[in-house]
């Protein structure tokens, strides 16, 4: 019944109004959540309530203390593949810098790190209040502003589900440009795991090795969403090497996105 609604609002463009109002909701519930966080973390300067919502979720402490759980979660996966020294280090759809922010506490100085995204308010607060990394504003197409071959490692969490087909495209060939030959490409996916949040339609899509698209809202945003089987996703790829597929669970009735890693073919 949930699904149906959902998909009534979005086919009538009321999709991003409902979201604004569940986060206002939210707002007023976490309010002790919020004051609680300052208490404990007076130094610690987090970003506006909403930019957390859209990227994340607005519970200050997941948003500090379980970031740097997955800061050390990405190194546990490159450090298989790249020995952490004098790497240039990219995290694609920074966002308000929840990752980023802490990997130059726990890899070593001689890594160089650069924080992107086409968002001008997060780039904006990123830029003003996070140290030691390098940000810059994109736009929803590619490309980069960088050159080619220049980065050793570059990660994507959550943003290829946020993307239309026409996107996925675009953005890998430019993702790859700008990896070295030999670089390692972390990305996550909507696999398998998140089957039960599509229609009866869009499954049949999914089954048939189809990507799974809702969008009818701003492409990015948090309320436009994509979900792509491992055929698309292979396919997506084309010649350069799977490293690594982590299919995702569902854990305690919560759907975990796929992780793919991928190196550049070297040419």
């Amino acid at each position: 019944m949930r699904k149906i609604f959902l998909s009534t609002i979005r086919k009538v463009g009321l999709i991003k109004f409902a979201d604004k109002i569940k986060y206002y909701i939210l707002l007023i519930r976490t309010s002790k959540l919020r004051h609680d966080f300052k208490s404990k973390y007076p130094d610690v300067i987090l970003p506006p309530p909403y930019f957390l919502y859209e990227t994340f979720n607005l519970n200050y402490f997941s948003f500090y203390e379980g970031s740097i759980e997955t800061a050390k979660w990405l190194i546990s996966y490159f450090e298989k593949y790249k020995k952490l020294e004098k790497l240039n280090i990219l995290d694609w759809g920074c966002g308000p810098g929840r990752v980023i922010r802490h990997l130059p506490s726990y890899i070593n100085d001689s890594c160089n790190y650069y924080g992107t995204d086409y968002n001008k308010k997060y780039i904006k607060w990123c830029s003003r209040n996070l140290t030691n990394i390098n940000f810059s504003l994109n736009k929803l197409q590619p490309p980069l502003d960088y050159q080619s071959d220049f980065f050793d490692v570059i990660y994507g969490i959550s943003i290829f589900t946020h993307l239309s087909e026409k996107m996925h495209y675009a953005w890998f060939e430019d993702l790859i440009r700008v990896l070295k030959p030999g670089g390692v490409l972390f990305l996550t996916f909507h696999g398998d795991a998140f089957i039960e949040k599509l229609t009866d339609s869009e499954k049949e899509l999914f089954r048939n090795r189809k990507l799974v698209v809702k969008g009818n809202t701003k492409e990015g945003h948090r309320t436009f969403g994509a979900f792509q089987p491992e055929s698309f996703v292979k396919e997506l790829f084309g010649k350069n090497t799977v490293l690594e597929h982590v299919a995702g669970k569902v854990i305690e009735g919560k759907p975990q996105q796929d992780i793919w890693i991928i190196q550049k073919t070297k040419q």
